[in-house]
């Protein structure tokens, strides 16, 4: 997977272009506890937005529902599609 990912967000009529590496979403899941969610959601969509993209996108972030769901759809999509399965141990009987 490359280290850089631009994914875009199509919020009301305007699209909006983040940037995220590893860095941004260790940072972000660092930051993130039971009583602070928000602040993290929020740091995370405005600092990976582009730059002048920025103010456009302050608005929407004025309600945290909002914030919460625009962080949660961009780290979804900046997910790999990977196949996991969780094999259960073998209870084979020895004798």
């Amino acid at each position: 997977m490359n280290e850089h990912r631009d994914i875009t967000l199509a919020i009301g009529e305007q699209d909006f272009i983040f940037t995220l590496a590893p860095q941004d979403v260790t940072k972000y899941f660092n930051a993130v506890t039971p009583n602070n969610k928000v602040a993290p959601s929020n740091n995370l969509l405005t600092n990976t937005v582009k730059a002048d993209q920025r103010e456009a996108l302050r608005p929407f972030l004025r309600n945290p529902m909002t914030t919460l769901q625009l962080a949660g759809l961009l780290l979804e999509e900046y997910a790999p599609d990977i196949e996991v399965v969780v094999k259960k141990p073998s209870h084979a009987q020895t004798d």
